[in-house]
């Protein structure tokens, strides 16, 4: 199958483009590199070291056996996204182009109108140009959980079933975004959903738990040009992610309030073997298919004992800290979201995360050199009330 990855070489898209490959899929990508600066403009750099695409690319050709066709451009650009789906003819299209961080957008009006710009724009660009180039392909967009929000119900997989005043329809679950950057995914359903019902397209919207790792299995040993890059700041470092960069330099774990707050979750090694199921097996012509992934739901105090755990076997002192929340989020609340459907189309989820942890930690120790040199970068001073100044410690 032919695939084309937008922002393929973020975090998730260079590690799909090695799983799609390793299936025997044919890939291509674009990228603008938007995500290397943004991570440099908060202050910060991957733990991991990114080469420069070429050699990225000579890498995927040794490894892989095929030359990854690759356009650097902006999905913003509707021209560029035009030219590119006309000269690939992609089968399927991951898009992964988004500006994926709810700290930045909330940083100011700027980076508000920004996040909305590029994903909201880029993502109709992609549908008007799937419309007019390639209406049979398969788009697989990459949405979010937190379009769901905390409801104090069952969160359905995309649709539910209502009744009211005696009647009774099925419609989008409802979505409750708390923050800037969430929304623009609350937008892009919205819009992919009514391609699909006035176009005929065809899309999966993959509502995606927060992902963590280092490694998936199709990533060659020994050859660090392979690597997908590791972030570990306050705006593009999830939460796992960072802890266990803050365990190997001996900071402390930055728990944002109590810490009982709860998400769904999922290795980077089960994100692309999600996403792959998505590809290989499309909807239907005019589907809009919703895909609840994550594997397990837990709390950020949870997560930071297991990160200290395994940090502790590993002979590292490590300490969990509260810091007062700078979002606006319950601290304690209702979280039962379904997710069914992948596992009815082939999900065998990994279900160890005491093993993805440890292997972040070797991972990670060879560059506690370059985290430690953006340890200003990890304290939360993002806050959603508009102001910014530095977070205190509560206990």
């Amino acid at each position: 199958m032919r695939v084309l990855i937008l922002g393929i070489d973020g975090y998730l898209g260079w590690a799909l483009a090695q799983h799609l490959a390793h299936r025997g899929h044919e890939v291509a990508g674009c990228d603008n590199y938007a995500r290397r600066d943004w991570v440099a403009e908060v202050g910060s750099q991957s733990a991991t070291p990114v080469p420069r695409m070429t050699e990225r690319l000579e890498a995927f050709r040794q490894h892989f056996g095929q030359n990854l066709r690759f356009h650097r451009g902006t999905v913003v650009d509707y021209k560029f996204v035009w030219n590119l789906l006309r000269s690939f003819r992609p089968e399927a299209i991951v898009h992964l182009a988004e500006m994926p961080s709810a700290p930045y957008s909330m940083i100011d009006v700027d980076h508000c109108v920004f996040t909305h710009t590029n994903n909201v724009v880029g993502t109709l660009n992609v549908l008007y140009a799937m419309h007019e180039v390639c209406p049979n392909a398969h788009l697989v967009k990459l949405g979010s959980m937190g379009e769901y929000g905390t409801p104090n119900i069952d969160i359905a997989e995309g649709m539910f079933e209502i009744e009211y005043r005696g009647r009774r329809d099925r419609l989008p679950f409802p979505r409750q975004a708390s923050s800037w950057y969430h929304q623009t995914k609350v937008h892009d359903s919205n819009n992919i959903s009514m391609a699909c019902r006035i176009w005929g397209l065809r899309s999966t919207d993959v509502m995606q738990g927060v992902v963590y790792g280092t490694r998936i299995p199709a990533m060659p040993e020994g050859d660090d040009r392979m690597l997908t890059r590791f972030d570990h700041d306050q705006c593009f470092g999830t939460a796992i992610n960072r802890f266990c960069a803050q365990a190997v330099t001996g900071m402390a774990l930055t728990v944002y309030g109590k810490g009982t707050q709860q998400r769904g979750f999922l290795p980077l090694c089960d994100s692309v073997q999600c996403l792959g199921i998505a590809v290989e097996k499309p909807p239907l012509a005019s589907e809009y298919r919703v895909l609840n992934q994550f594997e397990e739901v837990y709390s950020i105090k949870d997560l930071a004992e297991k990160v200290r755990a395994a940090a502790t076997r590993r002979g590292l002192d490590v300490r969990v800290a509260f810091f007062e929340n700078p979002r606006a989020e319950a601290a304690s609340h209702y979280y039962a979201p379904d997710h069914t459907k992948l596992f009815e189309l082939g999900y065998v989820p990994t279900r160890d995360m005491d093993g993805q942890i440890d292997q972040m930690l070797r991972d990670l120790l060879p560059h506690r050199g370059r985290i430690a040199a953006r340890v200003h970068a990890v304290a939360p001073d993002i806050r959603w009330d508009g102001s910014r100044r530095p977070s205190e410690e509560t206990s």
